[in-house]
């Protein structure tokens, strides 16, 4: 029976992926498959009982066994270089970790999980994420988390309340996050912009808008900045957040890609400003489960029962189950064990990307020089605009991302492509980026010249 019953399990594993088993399909009876594989009654029994724990089929009493789900067939995907994508590498996803801790939390809390639950969060998920927090350097208590459906929902729900200092408008970093563009956008919310470049912002220019303009909150990407990589020191961010106190401006920090910085000394803004100054958003998307939207926000106690009843408007509360789960995961140290292998693979992987840039892309090309996360975002030469290289590639399949919609209107470029790590493999780079600088190379060509003003452009962006 031992190897028998698995023969069984990739017959009908195959069938399902060539989808000649589909959604709702009654398998074969028992008595069928046994005299199909000359072999025992209990040895198909043994197979259907393997693939329901892998969730592929279920029983009915007295029916018989059906199919859940197809497989998708691997040979019906497009072979492409997916430079696009930011969610965590699918290679290194617990899967598998995780469908053991959303069994426990269905085990373990029963009706809770299934009903209306805490508003602000599991207050046992929001211990487990104080806890973890600390790790980053943002100490707090479980009173001040809310637990939110993913970071944008954060961001959306703070663009549209009112906040204590009784300001009206916006700054945001240029280029920034296109999620929270988005919100702005949608919401008509009044929005400065201010430079940043991977030498960082001017501080002068951020003082003189804090005086001047009526500053609601800052909204800043201060490690692995989303599309450039920046990352600032701990003495910019004491700085802005000295400014922050003294013009009585609050600070909104994503720090969604914290968790992978190499440097043990890099502190968050929150951790200048720990009494309420700095709004913290959580992100464990993009180095977890994408699908689990999941997000928490550390806010000042005064801010949290206002930030409820916005939120209680959007979802009452987030995904019980995915809080159950998550907490489990994050008690049980498989967390911890998750987040170091793949700080391994991303710092790799920047590595090599960044290693290849040097070595391929033509001159007058530029990149930034994250020493991790998920982005490195290019300046192109010349008249070179990102769409066209963005239509170019994806004719060859590989996909790059158009960096205009991280700008507000007034600030876009159309010379920036943003590439991410997260999702392409290792031993496609160099291909990929061979492909780019062919493309640079080629539209380049055409033109006459490197005009002075796309040069000056692309070096503020990138001296270091």
């Amino acid at each position: 029976m031992s190897s028998k019953y698995i023969v069984i399990m990739e017959d009908i594993k195959q069938r399902l992926a060539e989808k000649s088993l589909v959604a709702g399909s009654k398998l074969p009876s028992v008595r069928q498959l046994s005299k199909h594989f000359s072999c025992s009654k209990n040895t198909v029994i043994k197979a259907y009982e393997e693939l329901e724990k892998l969730h592929l089929i279920y029983s009915v009493p007295k029916s018989g066994y059906f199919v859940v789900n197809e497989l998708p067939n691997a040979a019906d995907e497009k072979h492409v270089i997916d430079f696009f994508s930011a969610g965590p590498d699918k290679n290194v996803m617990p899967y598998m970790e995780f469908q053991h801790c959303m069994n426990q939390a269905i085990e373990q809390y029963k009706e809770a999980l299934f009903t209306y639950s805490d508003q602000q969060g599991l207050y046992s998920l929001r211990v487990q994420v104080v806890k973890y927090l600390q790790n980053l350097q943002v100490f707090t208590e479980p009173e001040r988390v809310v637990v939110v459906s993913g970071s944008q929902q954060a961001l959306n729900l703070l663009v549209s309340m009112p906040f204590p200092n009784g300001k009206h408008n916006i700054l945001v970093e240029q280029p920034t996050y296109f999620g929270f563009i988005e919100s702005l956008q949608l919401q008509q919310a009044a929005a400065f912009g201010i430079e940043l470049s991977m030498q960082g912002i001017d501080l002068e220019r951020l003082e003189y808008i804090f005086r001047n303009n009526d500053i609601k909150f800052f909204y800043i990407i201060p490690r692995f900045h989303n599309p450039l990589g920046h990352s600032y020191t701990n003495g910019e961010k004491k700085k802005i957040v000295e400014l922050a106190e003294k013009y009585d401006v609050y600070i909104v920090e994503d720090d969604f890609l914290g968790d992978l910085d190499p440097n043990t000394k890099s502190d968050p803004l929150f951790s200048f400003a720990p009494s309420g100054r700095v709004i913290y958003i959580k992100s464990f998307s993009k180095i977890f489960l994408p699908g689990l939207r999941i997000a928490t926000v550390v806010l000042p106690t005064f801010m949290v029962s206002n930030f409820l009843r916005y939120k209680f408007s959007a979802d009452f509360n987030s995904p019980a189950l995915s809080q159950g789960a998550l907490e489990i995961y994050l008690k049980s140290g498989m967390f911890a064990s998750h987040l170091k292998k793949i700080k391994e693979v991303y710092h790799k992987k920047m590595h090599v990307l960044q290693e290849t840039c040097e070595c391929l892309l033509p001159a007058g090309t530029h990149f930034s020089k994250p020493s991790s996360g998920f982005y490195l975002s290019i300046s192109l030469p010349g008249n070179v605009t990102a769409k066209q290289i963005v239509h170019m590639l994806h004719e060859r399949n590989i996909l790059v991302d158009d960096a205009s919609r991280m700008f507000l209107p007034e600030y876009k470029k159309d010379n920036l492509l943003r590439l991410s790590i997260s999702q392409v493999n290792e031993h496609q780079i160099k291909t990929g980026i061979e492909e780019l600088a062919d493309c640079i190379a080629l539209l380049s060509s055409r033109k006459n010249h490197i005009t002075p003003e796309k040069e000056r452009l692309s070096e503020n962006y990138y001296k270091m």
